[in-house]
């Protein structure tokens, strides 16, 4: 039995026109990498910044409290013992609340705290006058002075 060949060239075969839809042009796969890589780090960009922007604004690890204890509970006062980090010989402006059971604020303050010259840790102790029996006494934040 013999085999017939048909007459196409050993090249790259040659499909009829419009049967099979548009053929890809070569290099279109390189394209589509490529644009898929440029917005992989735009998008990576944008985040970065928008990332640093919202740690600045939120995040400042150079302003840091932590309450120590929350003592001498009455009907109307709590005192509460915290300590701030703070630069060098750096002050810091906090704001402390009480709270009920319930969770409703029954106190809030502003106050100024200011580090000895060289130290980066200030404690301090500050009484909150409240309208109701306090169960917890806190620090909202820290930042630095105006």
């Amino acid at each position: 039995m013999t085999e017939t060949h048909a007459t196409i060239s050993p090249g790259a075969p040659v499909f009829p026109a419009g049967r099979y839809g548009r053929r890809r042009a070569p290099g279109g796969e390189r394209r589509r990498n490529l644009l898929a890589a440029l917005v992989l780090l735009a998008l990576v960009a944008t985040l970065t910044v928008i990332s640093v922007r919202l740690y600045r604004q939120y995040g400042d690890p150079v302003y840091d409290a932590q309450v120590i204890t929350y003592t001498d509970i009455t009907d109307t006062q709590v005192l509460v013992d915290f300590r701030v980090t703070v630069p060098a010989g750096g002050s810091a402006v906090c704001v402390l609340r009480a709270r009920d059971r319930a969770g409703t604020e029954v106190a809030r303050d502003q106050i100024t705290v200011t580090a000895r010259p060289g130290d980066r840790h200030v404690t301090s102790r500050h009484r909150l006058t409240t309208t109701a029996r306090p169960f917890i006494g806190e620090v909202l934040r820290c930042r630095p002075p105006a």
